[in-house]
């Protein structure tokens, strides 16, 4: 798994395996993540790294002659090292977005842009929401602040691969070059779609509230359904989905059950540690162990599932508008 952090973006070679363990667990003692922050990188790279196998299956059969799905997964490589703060850039975000910080009631610029600040100061203010609903409103314009600063990662990290591309003599030449590029430019205009239809939804729903009869209530499961919605599937394929959907959300609640466990078990363990007793300490040790795979194993499970259902409604819409 540890090959991620430290071999070149242009070398999809392993590094060798004597050597991952050793410089991995450094770069992450040295970037300071949290243990929820550590576990979300861990389903990442197992993701990418699953990504990563299947694109070499594909490329044995010659079917990515074009080098799409290559540069595709460069790109995403690339994208999980600004994300985590491993692609020797400043990053001048705060050292924690951790959504699970509910209780943290930093005014003015909590969402790091003005439109979602302004919205989420008018929305608090409103009267309109229970607490719990304004907790759950937050954590839809977390989400939200999530995948613009996920936009920004994305086009940063094109155009400097664009800029590296022309001072570099390339094996995608002509057409094959051009289709590579288009590619990105289109999953980034579609990043831009997605961002701007959930903004819409954030003001209709700080104007209108929720309602009792909405259909999820997580950001992520929301937002699947809602490109489902659009995407001209039949009623029964929405409603097979649907279903689908509350299974998904359900692996979600728990995923950050475990997280906020996890994050309780670390303070608790340092609390020990300071007190010096040993006993204590391997007791409390050995429980962070458990959660802490076990969170890095859920979280990977419920990424997969997510990125599952991303490309099935994609791939159904695609089908729809063929018809």
């Amino acid at each position: 798994m540890m090959q991620y952090f430290i071999r070149s973006c242009r070398d999809l070679t392993p590094i060798p395996e004597e050597t991952k363990p050793k410089m991995g667990h450094r770069l992450v003692q040295q970037m300071q993540m949290s243990p929820v922050r550590q576990a979300e990188l861990h389903s990442d790279l197992k993701i990418q790294e699953k990504d990563e196998l299947q694109w070499k299956k594909i490329k044995v059969e010659g079917l990515d002659e074009n080098g799409e799905k290559e540069a595709q997964l460069r790109r995403n490589f690339n994208v999980i090292l600004a994300k985590y703060g491993m692609d020797g850039k400043r990053d001048t975000r705060p050292m924690e977005s951790n959504s699970l910080k509910d209780h943290d009631s930093r005014e003015g610029d909590m969402f790091e842009d003005p439109r979602l600040d302004k919205l989420w100061n008018k929305a608090k203010g409103s009267g309109k929401f229970s607490d719990e609903e304004l907790l759950s409103l937050k954590r839809e314009f977390q989400h939200h602040k999530d995948k613009i600063h996920e936009y920004s990662i994305l086009m940063d990290t094109i155009s400097r691969t664009e800029e590296i591309h022309k001072n570099v003599i390339s094996p995608l030449e002509g057409e094959a070059k051009e289709q590579v590029l288009q590619h990105k430019h289109t999953d980034l205009k579609q990043k831009m779609r997605d961002l701007n239809q959930g903004f819409e939804r954030l003001r209709r729903l700080s104007h209108e509230g929720f309602t009792e009869d909405s259909d999820f209530h997580e950001p992520r499961v929301i937002e699947l359904w809602e490109a489902a919605r659009r995407s001209n599937l039949t009623e029964d394929e929405l409603d097979s989905l649907k279903e689908e959907l509350r299974h998904f959300e359900t692996k979600v609640e728990k995923h950050s059950h475990y997280q906020e466990q996890l994050e309780l078990s670390h303070q608790k363990l340092q609390h020990v540690e300071a007190l010096g007793d040993k006993e204590h300490i391997k007791r409390n040790q050995e429980k962070y162990n458990t959660l802490s795979e076990k969170t890095r194993e859920m979280g990977y499970k419920m990424k997969k599932h997510m990125q599952d259902l991303s490309n099935k409604i994609l791939r159904s819409g695609l089908k729809h508008n063929e018809l």
